[in-house]
Order: C-alpha cells, then sequence, then structure tokens
C-alpha cells in the first residue's frame, strides 16, 4: 500500500501547542514539519486535527493460550483509538512472560498473528524469576511488571516487600522499570459466598486502605534501591499527596491511570454489571475529581487503557456476582473518546489531554522516538475529530469480547484514521486497512528502541 508523502493539517499537535503544518514523509519516517501547504498529499478538513499516534502501554492481549483477545484483534482494536504503539503485558497469556522460553512463544504468536500497530512487551517479575530479569531485559522487554497481592492466575505470583525490594535492585542495574499493582493483601477483605450484584459491596472489599500502604512500600523500595519504579492503574487518588512528596524528593517514580477511573463512578455501575469490574476498583466522584486534579497539576503522568478483557462467560452475565466474575475492563479503543468527553465537560482543552496518551505514556515505557510529530521520528499520526458526537455500541467495537463499560455512553470525538510508519492502517468508514503494517518494539541492551 502506497504511503503519503506529505499530510497538512490547519491543527496539527507539533511541540505540544497547536500549529498549521505540513508534515513530509519518507521511508515512514517524518523528514520534516513545515507550513501549511493545501497542495499536500492528504489535507485534513478544516474540522479535524493531527496528533502523534497515541501511545498505551498498559495491554493484555492475552497471547498466546488465551482466547479472551489477541494480537490481530487487539492491535486492530488499537489502531481503531488511534493507539499506534502499545506494550502487551505478561500475564493472562499462557505461558506467562516471565521466561525467554516464554517471551519467544508470544513473538511467535505476534508474527503468525500480524499486528495492525507496533507492539512491545514488558517481562514479569515473581519469585520464581528474581536474579535473571537480566536474560529478559537483554531479550528486548522493556521492565518488568509484578503484584504485591494475589493476581488471580497462580503461575503469576506475587512478591513480598523482601523480594520487592530484590526486584528493584535487580531492575536498577539493568535501568529497566518496575511496574507494580499496587494493593496490599493486608488490607484486603475475604468474602465467603457470592458478593452480590452491588458493585458498592465489591469495592469495600478493596478499600483505598490497601492502595496506601502498597504505594508506601513501593516508595521506600525505590527510594532504597534507586529503581525506576511504576504505579499501574492507580485507583485511589488519597496517594496522590504520597507521590507528589516522593517525587519532590527524587525519588525515580511515574503514574498512571485509566479511563474508567476517570470517567466511571461506583454509584452509577447498574446492579449486576460485571463489565465494570476490575481491580482496583472503580471509586466515588469525590475521587474521581481528585483525579482529575492529579492530572492537572501533573502528579499523574499517563493514561492506558489496562485493556484487560475475559470472555463473556467469565462476566458472570448469568448470575451478575462481582465476586465470581473475572475482573478487568475493555477500554483500548474507546480510551481517548471517553477522556476526552469528560475533559471538555471539566473545561479541559485537547492540547492538555493528548501528552497524556502520548509523550506522557512514552516515558514511561522508554519509548523516546513515538508520541511526538518531529523529524526522525516514525510517521504514526491520528486524524481526530474532537466534536462529532455518536454512541458507543460495544458490539461494533474490534475486540474479539463484545463487552464494554461505555456501551450506549453518547461521547464526543473520534479516531477518523490512523497512519502506521505513514500507511494507512484505520478510517472510520472503513475499519481496518492493513492488519499487518505493526511491528516489533525491542528495547535493546542500550535503552535504545529496536524495530
Amino acid at each position: 500500500m502506497t504511503s503519503p508523502a506529505s499530510i497538512a493539517a490547519r491543527r496539527a499537535f507539533v511541540q505540544g501547542a497547536w500549529r498549521a503544518a505540513t508534515v513530509e514523509i519518507d521511508g515512514g519516517l517524518v523528514t520534516a514539519v513545515s507550513g501549511f501547504r493545501d497542495t499536500a498529499d492528504v489535507v485534513l478538513p478544516g474540522h479535524e486535527v493531527l496528533l502523534p499516534g497515541l501511545v498505551d502501554s498498559h495491554v493484555h492481549l492475552n497471547d498466546p493460550g488465551r482466547e479472551w483477545e489477541g494480537f490481530a484483534s487487539g492491535t486492530a482494536s488499537a489502531a481503531a483509538g488511534g493507539v499506534t504503539t502499545l506494550l502487551d503485558m505478561p500475564l493472562n497469556s499462557a505461558p506467562v512472560t516471565t521466561t525467554l522460553a516464554a517471551l519467544a512463544l508470544k513473538r511467535a504468536a505476534a508474527a503468525a498473528s500480524g499486528l495492525a500497530v507496533d507492539v512491545g512487551y514488558w517481562g514479569g517479575a515473581i519469585p520464581g524469576n528474581l536474579g535473571f530479569l537480566r536474560d529478559l531485559a537483554e531479550s528486548g522487554v522493556a521492565g518488568f511488571k509484578c503484584f504485591l497481592a494475589p493476581s488471580g492466575i497462580d503461575e503469576f505470583r506475587e512478591l513480598d516487600a523482601g523480594e520487592l525490594m530484590d526486584a528493584m535492585t535487580e531492575a536498577a542495574a539493568l535501568d529497566r522499570p518496575i511496574l507494580v499493582h499496587a494493593e496490599h493483601p493486608a488490607h484486603l477483605l475475604e468474602h465467603e459466598g457470592p458478593i452480590g450484584p452491588d458493585h458498592r459491596r465489591f469495592e469495600a472489599t478493596r478499600p483505598p486502605a490497601s492502595e496506601q500502604k502498597a504505594v508506601r512500600l513501593v516508595i521506600d523500595a525505590a527510594r532504597t534501591t534507586g529503581a525506576r519504579a511504576h504505579i499501574v492503574h492507580l485507583s485511589d487518588a488519597g496517594v496522590l499527596p504520597l507521590i507528589r512528596e516522593a517525587k519532590a524528593n527524587g525519588v525515580r517514580m511515574t503514574v498512571e491511570t485509566c479511563p474508567h477511573y476517570l470517567t466511571l463512578v461506583s454509584s452509577d455501575v447498574p446492579s449486576g454489571a460485571t463489565e465494570y469490574k476490575c481491580c482496583p476498583p472503580i471509586r466515588d466522584a469525590g475521587n474521581r475529581d481528585a483525579l482529575w486534579a492529579g492530572l492537572v497539576d501533573g502528579t499523574i503522568d499517563a493514561v492506558v487503557s489496562d485493556h484487560s478483557p475475559a470472555s463473556v462467560a467469565l462476566k458472570r452475565p448469568d448470575s451478575g456476582d462481582f465476586g465470581a466474575a473475572w475482573g478487568g475492563i475493555s477500554g483500548l479503543q474507546t480510551g481517548i473518546v471517553t477522556v476526552w468527553t469528560e475533559a471538555r465537560r471539566r473545561g479541559i482543552n485537547l492540547e492538555h489531554v493528548v501528552p497524556w496518551f502520548t509523550t506522557g505514556v512514552a516515558r514511561v515505557a522508554g519509548l523516546e522516538r513515538v508520541g511526538t510529530i518531529e523529524a526522525g521520528t516514525p510517521a504514526h499520526l491520528v486524524r481526530f475529530d474532537p466534536d462529532v458526537e455518536w454512541s458507543i455500541d460495544a458490539e461494533r467495537l474490534l475486540y474479539r469480547q463484545p463487552l464494554s463499560p461505555w456501551h450506549g455512553a453518547r461521547v464526543r470525538g473520534a479516531v477518523m484514521a490512523t497512519y502506521v510508519r505513514g500507511h494507512l492502517t484505520y478510517t472510520r468508514d472503513a475499519g481496518v486497512r492493513d492488519p499487518r503494517l505493526g511491528r516489533e518494539v525491542l528495547i535493546g541492551a542500550d535503552g535504545a528502541r529496536r524495530g
């Protein structure tokens, strides 16, 4: 498929601001960004803006081994959501990505499936592979994910405080980040029998105190070891003062939150609507407001989907029991539109939202050449209409499992087209045009991006 040599927009997001620009493309790279030229190969209509391709560093594609999602359907969904680079999480596939053999199987599954967008990999840090993280790092993983509480996957065991310190010491020597699912088991409440269809009963089993104790543990370990620590899917805004203070004191720390925590509130979850179940849980409206404040003041670095699908059957729609249902929310395709809809309701401009989905995420993953439009970067580009209004229909999303807590929601903004290295991979009218434009993204021993 041919690639346009130039794309022009009256509003392009370049170096953190809007400007009228023409993006020149050759060999899959941006070669120059010049003034607006209405003779470019592609000229965006005035109501569209040109964005850098979005980055999502928290995606569970579950491939190989589980049929809940896959490289083909997952990367197609990413392209439809304007995401041109994603990083796959090491659990929910079988085997989990904690060994070189498992990484090889994952890479083979990606090659066999085809990728609509670029894909990189996180490795896992579990009790059984501590001391061997270097092998995974030298094979290209961007860093290591761990849990402090049970993950729900028997083969992906959680770390205790001493093991977390060991993992961070090892990761610091490799200059790779440690990603932490920050819930502490001491504050997770056991329950016997069904929880029932009321989300608030489920929410009460995973209280804010669990996140707060875990984040304190992570901060102490990062301060002691000098490791880069990253808190994944932050739910509780009560930990933001701890993170703000740690950053101010030089702790190498970043934090992400997710569209479901920014746009949904626990009191609005319908009875038995287990598509809303995730860990840590969706919380109340005041907590949501405080998360937005943490984004605006820069305490929170990135917004990622934590796209974590499960089969419809595992969500237990038959009973609607939040205790029995598998956790995880599907949000890869709808992240930018749901957050932008809520942002504009709050009077927050699009230029403030875009870095949360691009450069903020890229810095977490150590990907310095994505999330921007500038000479020498891959020509990953998105045509976005910020004003069009539409309703999300879960059945029309490109996920393998037709589930979404935003089903029926009215949103503003739509991805009109996505380009991967300058090639058109998706349009809103025609869907995925070319499902094999994506490449692997491997991080070299020197920390440099490969692929």
